[in-house]
Parts: C-alpha cells; sequence; structure tokens
C-alpha cells in the first residue's frame, strides 16, 4: 500500500514539475520581411500529365521571437497547376503558419499539368502576405506535350512501319524501343527525345534511323531528367544500339547524358552538324562499323569519345573531340580509341581490319596525356591518316604510334592548348579563343569538302580547325 501511495505521489510531483517549466510560446506579427532560399523556383520541363520532380523553397524567420505568417497561398488557388505542401500539410491556402525564432520551414512545390500546346509556359507565385508587406515566390516551368513508348510483358514497344516522328509532341521512352528489320523512323526538325532510365532504343538489321535536324531546329535526344542539373550528369539512360546492316542519318543533333551515346555493330553512319557528349563510356562505340563524321562535337566521355574496335572504315573531319571531366576524372576519358581487336557480348575476341581512319583538319584533345589511344594487332591492317590537325600526344608508349617523322602524320601539331572558350560541361563552348593555335591551320583543300561550319559560317579560306570557324 505504501508502494503505491509513493508511486502516485511521484507521478503527481512529476507532472507539477513539468507543468511549471512548461514553455509557453506566443506567436507575434512579423515585423520584418521574410528571407527565402530562392526567389524563384524553375522546375525542369514537365510532360502532360506527368508529376514533376519535388523542389524545395525554406523560407526564413530572421526576427527574435516567434511569428505567426497571417496566409501563404497561391496565386492562382484552386485553379494553380503547381501543388505546394508547407511544413507537411499539402493545400494551396494556409491560415496563421506558425514560424519560430531565428528558425526556418519548408515548402515543397510539384506540377502536374495539362498541356494546352506543343510546348507551354507554367507560371504562379507562392504569396506571403503580413503586416510587413506582401512578398512571393516565383514558380516558373516550361510544359510539354508528350506521346509514350512504354514497354511492358504485353507490349514489346515495336515501330513495325515506317514511322515520321515531329516537334508537336515530344517523345518518352520507357524501356526499349525497337525499330524493326527494314522499318524507317524520321526523326524531324525540332523534336525533343527523352529516355527514362534504363531506358534506350534498338534500331534492327536493315532499318533506318533519319535524325534530321537544323541549326535552328536541333533534335533533342536525352535522359528524361531536365533539370538543368542532368544536363552534365551521364547514365541517365543506355544507349541508342544500331544493330549489323542498319543505317543511320544524323543532322544538328544533340546526344547526351547516357551509359553509351551511338552503340554501332557493322553499321553505315552519317554525322553531321551534330553535338554528343556526357556518356559513361563512349560517345561512339563502333564496332566493325563505318563512319563519316564532319561538324561534330564531343566531350566528357568516360572511357573515350569515340570508341573503334573490330577495325572498319573511319573518317573524321573538321571534328572537335574534347574529353575534359571533372565528374569521371577518374577514367582513360581519351578523345579517339582504335583497336583492331573486339570482345563479343560472349566473351570470344575477334579480330578486323581498320581499313581507314582519316582525322582531318580536327583537334583531339583532353587533360589527359594522350588524346589519340591505337591498339594494332600485328599482322592486322590498321591505317590512319593524321592531316592538319592538332591533337594531345606525349609518348609513343601512350598513344600506340609514333608521332615523330611518321608518314601517317601530315602537318599536325602535338601537345599545344587549343585555347577553348570553356571547355567544362556546364558551359561547354569549344569554340577557339582568337589566340588559338588552331586558327588558319586547316587544308584547304580539306575545307572545301565541308564549306561551312557548324554554325554555317564560311571557312573555304583561311580554315580553324575543328568545328567551328
Amino acid at each position: 500500500m505504501k508502494f503505491k501511495l509513493l508511486l502516485a505521489f511521484s507521478f503527481w510531483m512529476l507532472l507539477v514539475a513539468v507543468s511549471c517549466n512548461k514553455d509557453d510560446i506566443t506567436f507575434d506579427s512579423p515585423a520584418q520581411s521574410l528571407r527565402f532560399s530562392r526567389d524563384t523556383v524553375f522546375c525542369d520541363t514537365v510532360y502532360h500529365q506527368v508529376r514533376s520532380e519535388t523542389y524545395v523553397v525554406k523560407v526564413y524567420n530572421n526576427e527574435d521571437k516567434d511569428i505567426l505568417i497571417p496566409r501563404v497561398n497561391l496565386e492562382k488557388g484552386a485553379a494553380s497547376l503547381y501543388r505546394i505542401n508547407v511544413d507537411g500539410k499539402p493545400g494551396y491556402d494556409f491560415q496563421n503558419v506558425p514560424l519560430r525564432k531565428k528558425d526556418s520551414l519548408y515548402i515543397f512545390v510539384e506540377i502536374a499539368p495539362q498541356a494546352t500546346g506543343p510546348e507551354a509556359i507554367a507560371e504562379d507565385k507562392v504569396l506571403f502576405t503580413s503586416p510587413a508587406g506582401q512578398q512571393h515566390v516565383t514558380l516558373f516551368s516550361v510544359v510539354q506535350d508528350a506521346e509514350f513508348f512504354i514497354q511492358t510483358p504485353g507490349n514489346p514497344n515495336v515501330i513495325t512501319s515506317s514511322t515520321t516522328w515531329n516537334n508537336n509532341k515530344a517523345k518518352i521512352i520507357y524501356g526499349n524501343l525497337t525499330i524493326n528489320p527494314n522499318v524507317t523512323l524520321d526523326i524531324n526538325a525540332g523534336t525533343k527525345v527523352y529516355f527514362h532510365k534504363n531506358s534506350g532504343m534498338k534500331v534492327s538489321s536493315g532499318a533506318v534511323l533519319n535524325i534530321n535536324g537544323t541549326q535552328t531546329d536541333q533534335v533533342i535526344l536525352r535522359g528524361d531528367r531536365n533539370d538543368p542539373s542532368y544536363d552534365t550528369v551521364p547514365k541517365n539512360w543506355n544507349s541508342i544500339r544500331m544493330e549489323a546492316n542498319s543505317t543511320l542519318n544524323m543532322n544538328h543533333a544533340r546526344l547526351f547524358g547516357g551509359t553509351r551515346g551511338l552503340d554501332m555493330r557493322q553499321t553505315n553512319a552519317t554525322i553531321t552538324n551534330s553535338f554528343i557528349h556526357t556518356f559513361f563510356e563512349y560517345g561512339i562505340y563502333a564496332v566493325g562499323s563505318t563512319v563519316n563524321a564532319n561538324n561534330l562535337v564531343m566531350n566528357n566521355c568516360g572511357l573515350s569519345c569515340i570508341g573503334i574496335f573490330l577495325g572498319g572504315k573511319h573518317s573524321y573531319t573538321h571534328a572537335t573531340i574534347a574529353n575534359y571531366s571533372k565528374t569521371m576524372s577518374s577514367f582513360d576519358r581519351t578523345g579517339i580509341f582504335a583497336a583492331n581487336e573486339w570482345k563479343n557480348d560472349a566473351g570470344q575476341t575477334q579480330q578486323g581490319a581498320l581499313q581507314l581512319l582519316d582525322i582531318k583538319n580536327s583537334i583531339v584533345y583532353s587533360d589527359r596525356d594522350d588524346a589519340v589511344h591505337f591498339e594494332q594487332t600485328p599482322g592486322q591492317q590498321f591505317e590512319f591518316l593524321l592531316q592538319n590537325s592538332l591533337i594531345k600526344y606525349t609518348s609513343a608508349t601512350g598513344a600506340g604510334f609514333t608521332f615523330d617523322n611518321n608518314p601517317r602524320v601530315v602537318q599536325t601539331t602535338k601537345n599545344t592548348d587549343p585555347q577553348f572558350v570553356n571547355y567544362f560541361m556546364a558551359k561547354m563552348n569549344l569554340r577557339v579563343k582568337s589566340t588559338s593555335p588552331a586558327i588558319g591551320k586547316g587544308n584547304t583543300a580539306v575545307a572545301a569538302t565541308v564549306p561551312f561550319d557548324i554554325v554555317n559560317v564560311s571557312r573555304t579560306t583561311n580554315p580553324t580547325l575543328g568545328a567551328y570557324q
């Protein structure tokens, strides 16, 4: 009995102690303006009825008192395309929002809009109303209408007849999209093709992929995460896999952000006026293929911008092939790698003749010791020509060939910085400065075969090496 009385007494004493020490909180009206972590929330490009990722705005109370914000609301109210969550509560209009002194609260923002055309702008404001005045954070997003290609167990996601994609809708690919044998897919100017994580495209044997961009309306092929922070991140999607005897014609395209860009197996490819960058392994992975490229710009690929295996025929004219990366600094990151050998999917090693590798009026440079690396198999044909180009080369041991006094190296300069305007991926301006040693070093006869640079500037006189005049 005594024990029970003692226990009851202790409980009531504890309750009294807690009550006496309770911090009674009183909230006042704000006397000062609030501070925000950002004044504009730019949501990445979103697609019809697809919810965006969630963005965060922090609201700070700089005052030495606890405040009560009278109202936080979306300017367009329930009609807004946006939805917000204020300190854990979803909605569009909030009254008397408490905020402790020197503290902050989170506002989460997302959008799942209805498209009103091929491309539109969605705008709204988060309003903060108090005696200190009205403040706001602007919400902004580009909204695209989209067509979805989704692979499921019941839908193999196959294009079975010749098809044309136009820029009226973005194309969103989930899983693998296959172009059947002997079928042509034309992708017209201004079309945007987005690949979801672990997704890609397969161009079957005998099929044709025509990417028909223009200087003013490029065709964009990238991952479906459109926030600018993902522009310089690789491995957001897989690759465009070109099977044996398939054909690629690509003009004015920008391809970036995957594991491999063009994964070609005995493919015939013509690439002009295009950008290929930011791939985890290779921008171009060519096995026993024929590739003709001019006005090509490449950068930021983990193993090599161009990987040539099992020989083939290759010509790169007025190409700017750089390989600089902060995110993949521990990788090989060569500009061009070429070998007679290739290990197939079964692990078997095969060999093929490199019948042609011409690099003319081009720049192949990086922050590695050697931007060009050849692995020649004794007894196999390995034909190459470096003509009127500027390359990074330090040793025959590292590059796999001798530079000096080599008849296959003609009027080519080694280890002279091309002086790119900005080679880092956030800017990627691979034009050269006015003091660049690449200016005026091109062969005029070679330049005449590609008379205009990647932005349509004439280069028939005093041609500059690389894709830009």
